[in-house]
């Protein structure tokens, strides 16, 4: 399982200051696990009436390259921060989760073509995307970084302009470049791994992509660094199909993983304090 330093991911930040501030204006311990307890049954009470993709299983669609959302350990599990409370979620819900893994545009489409309940992939809300998907409530905040070679010329978002710019398709990475350079200037890639490599093959000058995969993806190249000042930022949400019955009872379990600390302890599962 792979860490990284808080000080460096800056994605978290949304996620950690949610889950704390809930947890602070969550009363004393004793009424605050009544809250719980009582949440939790209704919780479990409602599961028998969820409607899934596949009965008794909350079928979970993500791009599993994107860590440390998720990713593929060396013995082919998949782990990471949307993983997690996927299954936590399911457990409140009194539901299995099952993971399908899939191309990032896929795993969208799948949520839309009810062949998968939920799709956690790091996924941002777009006005576009709400046109054809439902989400919850936001749960973390995402941060877009701009990746370049040692001793490049690009040090602002600015400076992209005129270069060739790596995403991963199908990302708000490749709109957000797509609408502010042109299609030309963008060229999208099945995912972040290989736009980093061709980023250090010089096949392009840059690869914007989310700030926590950015900052494994620039430990594992040296030569390669993130800029300081960041392309965009976001929120991520649980994506669902459109008038889901599932969105309320997401929702509600979110809320229960917050006040009772499980967001924060699986972010540090996944990210050091130092």
């Amino acid at each position: 399982m792979k860490k990284i330093n808080r000080r460096s991911f800056l994605a978290a930040a949304g996620l950690t200051a949610a889950a704390l501030a809930l947890t602070a204006c969550g009363g004393s311990a004793s009424s605050t696990a009544s809250s719980t307890a009582s949440s939790a049954a209704s919780s479990t009470s409602a599961a028998a009436e969820l409607t899934t993709v596949e009965a008794g299983k909350l079928t979970m669609a993500t791009n599993a390259t994107f860590p440390p959302y998720e990713m593929t350990t060396d013995s082919g599990e998949i782990e990471g921060i949307d993983v997690d409370t996927a299954k936590a979620i399911a457990e409140k819900l009194g539901l299995e989760l099952q993971i399908d893994d899939m191309d990032f545009d896929a795993a969208l489409l799948s949520v839309q073509q009810g062949k998968a309940d939920i799709v956690m992939a790091g996924v941002t809300v777009t006005d576009e995307r709400k046109a054809v998907m439902d989400f919850s409530d936001s749960y973390a905040t995402g941060i877009q970084s701009i990746i370049v070679p040692n001793g490049s010329d690009i040090a602002s978002p600015d400076d992209l302009a005129g270069k060739k710019i790596g995403t991963q398709r199908g990302t708000t990475g490749y709109i957000y470049c797509s609408d502010d350079f042109g299609d030309d200037a963008v060229v999208a890639y099945d995912d972040g791994l290989t736009a980093v490599q061709a980023l250090k093959n010089g096949q392009v000058d840059a690869v914007v992509i989310d700030n926590a995969p950015a900052t494994e993806y620039v430990a594992a190249n040296p030569g390669l660094v993130i800029l300081d000042t960041s392309y965009a930022e976001e929120d991520y949400a649980i994506g669902m199909a459109k008038g889901s019955a599932l969105e309320d009872a997401v929702n509600a379990a979110l809320e229960e993983l917050k006040a009772d600390g499980t967001l924060q302890s699986i972010v540090d599962k996944y990210i050091t304090a130092e």
